[in-house]
């Protein structure tokens, strides 16, 4: 069996033991960004579907010609989004996990009105008020959520969100569990290879992982 492969489902077994108490499976989201096609073949052969890249070109370039032949698949953007990248992300892209500012909001809008396809969305939250972090702020969030919803009619599933790497994380995804509840959300990204299982606790549906499945990335 290939390693990636074993690798995957190792991961899935953790998972399975941690989330018997949860209504809908937890997604593993295949984060395939550097690495090529070919060394991602085994798990689309394998039969998984959910997979993560941050950087536009380097996406259509990978997955175009096999986005055709695999009905199934599902790709998740999980960079920064760049408002001029937009028209190249939909319909490419199934889910956008950084939603994180009204522009953004109003060009996912009036790009998924001229394809007819409306992604699902993420909204991110800077929970660490960190300054070099991409994301809304706690305090601004239920005015954000408002204007997404009654200007924009955005497929929004829940919050996502990337703690601050000098703390333990297990506080944000707490604090991140309740914010999501509050405003009424069932899904939520958060959660990588170092933390996903602490994630999935505070009922993380979405978790990211990359070098724990393909290994150290080049």
């Amino acid at each position: 069996m290939h390693k990636i492969i074993s690798n995957l489902q190792n991961i899935t077994k953790e998972i399975n033991l941690k989330e018997s108490n949860k209504k809908s499976p937890v997604k593993i989201i295949a984060v395939s960004k550097t690495f090529s096609l070919e060394k991602i073949m085994p798990l689309i052969e394998y039969g998984h579907i959910h997979f993560g890249e941050n950087k536009v070109q380097e996406s259509i370039d990978k997955w175009s010609k096999i986005r055709n032949k695999i009905i199934n698949l599902k790709l998740h953007f999980i960079g920064k989004l760049q408002t001029n990248k937009v028209k190249y992300v939909i319909p490419f892209f199934d889910y956008i996990h950084s939603l994180d500012s009204i522009k953004l909001a109003e060009k996912i809008h009036n790009q998924q009105n001229k394809t007819n396809f409306k992604p699902k969305l993420f909204v991110q939250v800077n929970l660490g008020e960190e300054k070099q972090k991409s994301g809304i702020s706690v305090a601004n969030l239920d005015d954000f959520l408002k204007n997404c919803k009654n200007n924009f009619d955005l497929n929004i599933l829940g919050l996502m969100c990337i703690p601050p790497i000098s703390s333990s994380p297990k506080r944000y995804f707490e604090k991140m569990k309740r914010l999501n509840e509050r405003f009424g959300f069932r899904d939520l990204s958060m959660g990588m290879s170092s933390d996903y299982l602490e994630a999935i606790k505070f009922g993380s549906s979405f978790v990211r992982i990359g070098s724990k499945i393909f290994g150290p990335r080049n």
